[in-house]
């Protein structure tokens, strides 16, 4: 059974759905529009004055709002209609988009909690890992929603109901062929035509965008041609458009014309033109790293021509060459959500796993920043942590070169902001709460203090003793329609400090 905690033990879909979807909007709504009065779990939203209570820590639920002079519990869909009110009066601007969405991203997870009841989970450890992200991104208000789409389009591949499938297999005549990098890792996946190049699809994409125009009249002239499915299916990891085919030990991402958190997920022309420079950066740095961690590197890409971003298929290294014999990899971000299996399960001493886990993945972040100029997307979902047989992190493994920034590109300013987030806030932030819920009275950052202390970046010594860190504001970014990648941040807590 997965655990998912505080969540309220109820057996109930639509009850537990509510209860997973009002977690990450009220961590959102508690961090960007509300502040504490004093009151054990008592918030005053800013702009409307509204007292809101709930229960929990890290993972709020049960919440409440002070009306008529009694606490009144709210729905999902009632928290949604709090939020959208608030949002509207702090910010001046309506947003009818973003309330549908949060809902979406509930019946999601009702979807979900229904299929996976039905469904086996995988043996691997790791791909277990990757498919039991329920909650998803805890300060995100819609982590889960799937464009709006009815749940048949995207159920079959959807990792949190343990989908595995066969890919598409198309024919791109060699023409009309653009790759870059080595993509030789495709051809092994089926057998195209004299005159065509191999190029899968993820059949969601393809359901997406085949009658588009430019496609169908691929298909038509023959640019294109449908060759069947892979021989072997493929696992769907917690990024959903990202699969990881283990018979091949190959991972392959693409694009997905849907909106997933604050982005529609295709890879986009800019990014993939500038992806050998990323990755090439990112894999130099983590060669120099003098530590066990690993960069799973984005090797190449290949499309077509008339259909660059919607065909797009990005090759990413395999497991198996860069890690540790006898190390279990695992996706972090599920450590902190809780799965069948978790090493954080087990009864050890929180101080020598957070020690191992901090020198796994701290080190190899902040050499790539402070000798490469590199600055890792090192949230909780690109980071994979290996564990030995004992459960304690003997290896760390990054991805993601999409997510990459280079100083270079970017202020020094600008990238460490960016580090501290996903590095600091997201990451080890979450994993130090989850430790410390489970374990009361354990102080888990005089240990990061020292871990962060031992390197020498010109910016620790700020950051340890800052009142603040920048806290990324995903509820304010969808309601004013900002660009995903136009990151904003307001001051949190800085728990590095003063201790």
């Amino acid at each position: 059974m997965d655990r998912v905690d505080p969540m309220p033990p109820r057996d109930d879909v639509p009850e537990r759905a509510d209860a997973y979807a009002a977690a990450p909007l009220l961590n959102c709504l508690l961090r960007e529009a509300a502040e504490p009065t004093g009151e054990q779990g008592v918030h005053r939203l800013r702009a409307g004055g509204r007292l809101l209570r709930v229960r929990g820590g890290r993972r709020p639920h049960d919440p409440e709002v002070h009306a008529a002079g009694t606490w009144q519990p709210l729905t999902h869909t009632e928290l949604v209609k709090l939020s959208a009110e608030e949002l509207g009066r702090a910010t001046g601007l309506s947003n009818l988009e973003l309330p549908v969405e949060m809902i979406d991203s509930r019946d999601a997870v009702a979807a979900i909690l229904t299929a996976r009841a039905r469904a086996t989970a995988p043996d691997d450890p790791y791909v277990r890992s990757e498919q039991s992200l329920i909650t998803g991104h805890p300060y995100h208000p819609a982590p889960k929603a799937r464009g709006g789409g009815p749940v048949a389009s995207w159920l079959p591949y959807a990792p949190e109901a343990y989908a595995r499938f066969p890919l598409a297999l198309l024919g791109v005549r060699e023409d009309t062929v653009v790759e870059e990098g080595d993509t030789s890792a495709l051809d092994a996946l089926g057998t195209a035509p004299r005159g065509y190049r191999l190029l899968p699809a993820h059949p969601w994409q393809l359901d997406l965008v085949a009658a588009r125009p430019e496609i169908r009249a691929a298909f038509e002239d023959g640019r294109l041609v449908r060759l069947g499915d892979t021989p072997r299916t493929v696992w769907p990891t917690a990024a959903i458009r990202t699969v990881y085919a283990p018979e091949d030990d190959l991972f392959v991402k693409f694009s997905l014309d849907v909106r997933i958190t604050n982005d529609i997920r295709r890879l986009w022309r800019h990014d993939l033109l500038k992806l050998r420079r990323t990755d090439e950066a990112a894999a130099a740095a983590f060669a120099a790293h003098r530590g066990p961690a690993a960069w799973l590197s984005d090797r190449g890409y290949r499309t077509a021509d008339f259909a660059f971003e919607e065909l797009a298929v990005l090759v990413r290294d395999g497991l198996r060459p860069h890690l540790l014999p006898g190390a279990t990899p695992l996706l972090a971000a599920t450590l902190v959500e809780g799965f069948d299996g978790s090493p954080l399960d087990a009864p050890a001493d929180p101080g020598d796993w957070w020690a191992a886990y901090l020198r796994q993945v701290v080190p190899p972040a902040l050499e790539a920043f402070e000798r490469h100029g590199v600055v890792l997307e090192a949230h909780l979902q690109n980071t994979l942590v290996a564990v030995d047989s004992g459960g304690l992190p003997v290896q760390a493994l990054f991805r993601d070169a999409e997510g990459v920034k280079l100083l270079t590109d970017v202020s020094r300013q600008a990238g460490w902001e960016r580090l501290v987030y996903c590095l600091i806030v997201n990451n080890l932030t979450e994993v130090a709460a989850l430790l410390s819920e489970r374990h009361p009275g354990w102080d888990p950052w005089p240990a990061a203090r020292a871990e962060l202390g031992r390197h020498p970046v010109p910016e620790i010594p700020a950051l340890l003793v800052s009142p603040t860190l920048p806290g990324k504001t995903n509820l304010l970014l969808r309601w004013t329609g900002a660009d995903g990648a136009d990151a904003r941040y307001l001051p949190l807590p800085n728990p590095l400090a003063g201790r």
